[in-house]
């Protein structure tokens, strides 16, 4: 168990044991995930539609409390493609782009997403990120990253496209092709070529900083911006200094659904990114998701002060951070480091940096997202998670990534509760020559039992499927040509019952009893058993109909002999320990 002061401050595990031998590591990855982070948050913030500097003041605090409070020694925190673009698509309905309103609502929106993960984390509520399905999640990426790609074409083709959505920024695009700076379109395509390239070779090679002082270099050299080639322009220097957010209830009201959106997104990709890599790295530490929450929570709490924008774990640099050697926090640290030294003495060099640098390292770094294998895995393998990626992603592409995450949602909801509301319910047959009952769909050679209907319900029972079971049990008591006179329900895959269940199974005993017909339980196992106790529906049923398995129902039941040490095998271990009679 660790102690109670590393739960609250995980840096002290690793603080404490550090070993010299990590050093060389930490200090190689840190200097590389700098050097990455550095043209990669500018491009990411430039993404968020904010202005770029702010994507280094986004790597320096958040990364630094994500040391303090967080458990993965490897993840790196700062800008990611997806959470810039959810930014881009919720505040863009707010304000105007590039305006110091829509600056002030996305640092704003830092301060509530923190305190959305702050919120979850003490409140251990970590498990709702498991409502956004792996369907949803991978048509949800695959077409914000689509969108993505696309909003970058007015950087890439240096022409003015004023619009959001996807298939107006293609016919925009399509309609302006007469006027693209073809100049400013090689610099970006060069670009990405040389980053792929490089990222082919090794992916630890910094191609994203060779590129950006390369095309720095070049469109100083040859005066490119007289040729119309879009420059970053003047960065101001210094460190952030601080500021509250401006915040207020309307505007809480308003960012809310985004924040919320933001947080359980950012989560997702944080812990996945963490718990890829400890897999990788096979080190003795733990992941602790709750925690996680509470360390992105302070992470975006504190950026916000230092105009930041929301942050997450990047899976790339992540990526990067462990292939290079990072074996503790101390790599993210030298990494803030680096960027703090640019922010002080280095920003004056980028005063050249060609948008469609940026835009380059952009394109490169989303067409990843676009995830190709698990729709044809999902076409084989299960048609119904298929079609709810496929409309996520339509959905998600023709009218919004908010609209699209939020649609999602819904459906991964709405699908389990249809499932729970409708469960599997299977006829059992005996396999001939054993007491062995499987169900007679799956297995031909299963016989039912004359007079006799075996039923397995594959779900818990309460108030959501009460009614469809009773109404499912009495309808398949009456189908069978033979009359049937007793119902067997194998209780194995039942895990709970509650009241409203258990006043179902009341009135439904009663019910057949009224037509001659009886019900026997087998298989409870001890807290559904418990269960049955307290509710009263054990006394109404009898002990004499609650048996260990389903040969043992039969052979009591059709016979005139009755073994009652069955029952009481089938009813004693739990509710004796529970001093239950």
């Amino acid at each position: 168990m660790p102690h109670p002061f590393e739960t609250i401050f995980p840096f002290t595990a690793w603080s404490r044991s550090y070993r010299k031998v990590w050093l060389k590591g930490d200090l190689s990855a840190g200097i590389t995930v700098g050097i990455m982070l550095i043209p990669q948050g500018m491009a990411y913030a430039m993404m968020a539609g904010i202005p770029p500097i702010y994507g280094l003041y986004a790597g320096v605090i958040p990364s630094f409390l994500y040391v303090i409070f967080g458990t993965s020694r490897q993840l790196s925190v700062g800008p990611v493609a997806i959470v810039s673009l959810l930014v881009a698509a919720g505040v863009s309905e707010m304000a105007l782009v590039g305006s110091s309103e829509y600056l002030s609502i996305a640092i704003s929106l830092a301060l509530l997403v923190g305190m959305v993960q702050l919120l979850l984390g003490l409140l251990r509520l970590g498990f709702l990120v498991n409502f956004l399905s792996m369907p949803v999640i991978s048509g949800f990426t695959s077409a914000a990253a689509m969108i993505i790609g696309i909003s970058q074409l007015r950087h890439l083709l240096g022409i003015e496209i004023e619009a959001n959505h996807f298939s107006e920024i293609i016919l925009i695009a399509t309609r302006e092709i007469e006027n693209i700076s073809w100049i400013t379109f090689l610099i970006g395509i060069a670009g990405m070529i040389v980053i792929i390239g490089l990222k082919t070779l090794n992916p630890v090679l910094p191609g994203p900083i060779l590129v950006v002082v390369v095309s720095t270099l070049l469109v100083y050299l040859l005066e490119l911006p007289e040729r119309g080639v879009i420059i970053i322009g003047e960065v101001p220097a210094g460190i952030p200094s601080f500021q509250f957010p401006d915040i207020s209830l309307s505007r809480i009201s308003s960012l809310l659904p985004l924040a919320i959106a933001i947080a359980l997104v950012s989560f997702m990709q944080s812990i996945a990114a963490s718990k890829a890599i400890l897999t990788q790295k096979k080190d003795n530490y733990k992941l602790f998701p709750s925690q996680e929450l509470i360390a992105l929570g302070f992470s975006n709490i504190g950026g916000s002060f230092f105009h930041s924008f929301p942050v997450a774990g990047g899976f790339a640099r992540s990526a990067v951070n462990h292939q290079a050697g990072a074996n503790s926090g101390l790599a993210a640290l030298i990494s803030v480091v680096l960027v703090l030294l640019t922010l002080l003495f280095l920003t004056p060099l980028f005063y050249y940096l060609p948008q469609a640098v940026l835009a380059s390292i952009i394109m490169v770094a989303v067409v990843g997202l676009v995830d190709i294998r698990t729709p044809l895995a999902l076409w084989t393998e299960d048609r119904k998670d298929f079609w709810m990626l496929v409309l996520t992603f339509l959905i998600t592409l023709i009218w919004g990534i908010q609209e699209g995450i939020l649609t999602g949602v819904m459906i991964s909801v709405g699908l389990v509760l249809y499932q729970s509301a409708y469960p599997h319910i299977a006829i059992l047959g005996r396999i001939p020559e054993t007491n062995i009952f499987r169900n007679v769909n799956r297995f031909p050679e299963a016989r039912t039992e004359d007079g006799i209907l075996i039923l397995r319900v594959d779900s818990a029972l309460y108030f959501a499927n009460a009614g469809y079971l009773s109404e499912k049990i009495q309808e398949l008591s009456t189908q069978k040509s033979t009359p049937i006179h007793l119902i067997i329900l194998n209780a194995e895959s039942i895990h709970s019952i509650d009241s409203s269940a258990s006043r179902m199974l009341k009135d439904l005993i009663l019910k057949l009893r009224k037509s001659q017909k009886d019900l026997a339980i087998t298989g409870a196992i001890g807290p559904v058993r418990d269960q049955m106790y307290k509710n009263g529906l054990l006394e109404l049923l009898g002990k004499d109909h609650v048996f260990p398995h389903v040969q043992h129902a039969i052979d009591a039941l059709t016979s005139e002999t009755h073994d009652a040490t069955l029952n009481r095998i089938a009813l004693q271990a739990d509710l004796h320990q529970r001093g239950l009679p």
